[in-house]
């Protein structure tokens, strides 16, 4: 089966939609499909373009098995409605330079952003007479209204508007997480036999469990977190907890990645002037970023909270889970209900950051509870959460709509 990714974010680009979008592709070929990816210029969150992108159109790649065919974006940083629009936009237009590279398609698979992408795939879709299949990571324009947009304001507006004719050319719809099911069966009238659940697949060979740890001092614990520095996720709880634990000696919290709350947290290590948090403004490699967590004793994810974020569950927790290490997850929804429920880690309300200097107190004075946990999670994606078995799990699925279609 012949499969076309349309991904405008795609690694080395950061963050979860990043990784879902190379995970399957990666997954699809080791299940046998032969995979062509449409992506953009390589440039989030920072909008540095690699030299090698500069001055071109598109430029045709391979990588790990997969034909990568990358097209023009402007070098923009994704901070602010403006600018991102203009980045959607720009890949939305850009992304039909491939057309005459594709060749043969069975069906095209929207990976991200989830609605902007089905644009460029109803239009290839058109062209190659294939199915579109629509993958969410991510509900929009609900996720604009957790962050304040109005549902009456232009951007509110052209949001409901382009997710109705996303959904309404999508085949077939891929949410990550059971908790987008219902929200889109209702607000859209998908068919039940036309949305199918496919969660993010972690690669377990680039994630191994290191027992580096051991040979480190006993009197030093280490939190951290490393990824995107969005509003998704409130940083201040954490600041707040490491107030409380700044008496107790030994204990770290690093903040490392990008994005447009790099100048926030800056700002908040300054108020604070805390010598147990540090705050690393670097973004680095997929190899750097498992170096540093093996480095780590806890893996934190301290969500925001907000209404539609809190239906999903990030590939995060997945890859923290694959280090064998616990999570200290902040959620009241999705999130916290699958870290309690795989026994990977402990689970704080939002917000709540006694909770979680607690939390983080408890596992830096007991060894053997971060060891189960850890081995928990581990287990539990070894199981059913790797690349080959989410491959398989997407390849089937697009089979079946590729055969109704025919």
């Amino acid at each position: 089966m012949r499969v076309l990714v349309i991904a405008q974010y795609f690694p080395p680009d950061m963050g979860g939609g990043a990784t879902r979008a190379f995970n399957a592709s990666l997954g699809l070929r080791k299940a046998g499909c032969d995979v062509t990816v449409v992506s953009a210029f390589p440039h989030y969150p920072s909008g540095n373009i690699p030299q090698g992108y500069r001055r071109k159109a598109f430029v045709l790649e391979a990588t790990n098995g997969l034909r990568l065919i990358r097209t023009y974006v402007p070098p923009l940083a994704s901070e602010g409605y403006a600018k991102r629009m203009v980045l959607f936009i720009s890949f939305i237009l850009s992304s039909m330079l491939s057309i005459p590279f594709l060749g043969k398609v069975d069906v095209i698979w929207a990976a991200n952003p989830n609605i902007t992408a089905m644009f460029p795939g109803i239009m290839i879709s058109k062209v190659k007479k294939c199915p579109i299949a629509m993958n969410v990571d991510d509900l929009w324009p609900e996720a604009l209204y957790d962050l304040g947009i109005s549902k009456r304001s232009l951007i509110g507006r052209a949001g409901e508007i382009l997710a109705k004719i996303a959904y309404r050319f999508a085949s077939l719809v891929t949410p990550i997480s059971p908790g987008y099911v219902k929200a889109v069966v209702s607000k859209y009238g998908i068919a039940s036999n036309a949305i199918h659940v496919i969660k993010a697949g972690v690669n377990m060979e680039s994630f191994q469990v290191s027992t580096d740890h051991q040979k480190r001092p006993l009197s030093r614990f280490r939190v951290l977190y490393i990824g995107a520095f969005s509003p998704a996720y409130d940083f201040r709880q954490v600041f707040d907890a490491a107030q409380e634990l700044s008496k107790h000696d030994g204990i770290e919290i690093i903040l490392q990645g990008g994005g447009e709350m790099a100048s926030q947290l800056n700002r908040m290590q300054s108020e604070f002037g805390l010598p147990n948090v540090k705050v690393i403004e670097k973004i680095v490699s997929r190899v750097e970023v498992v170096e540093a967590m093996k480095d780590a004793d806890v893996l934190l994810l301290p969500l925001s909270g907000y209404g539609s974020i809190e239906l999903g569950i990030s590939s995060k927790i997945y890859e923290y889970q694959a280090m064998g290490k616990p999570i200290l997850c902040c959620s009241s929804g999705q999130p916290g209900i699958y870290v309690s429920k795989t026994n990977s880690g402990i689970v704080i309300k939002p917000g709540d950051y006694i909770a979680l200097a607690e939390s983080v107190l408890l596992l830096s004075e007991n060894p053997s509870i971060v060891s189960s946990l850890g081995k928990s999670g581990r287990s539990f994606v070894e199981r059913n959460l790797s690349i080959e078995r989410i491959g398989e799990e997407l390849k089937n699925v697009l089979g079946n709509v590729t055969r109704r279609y025919r």
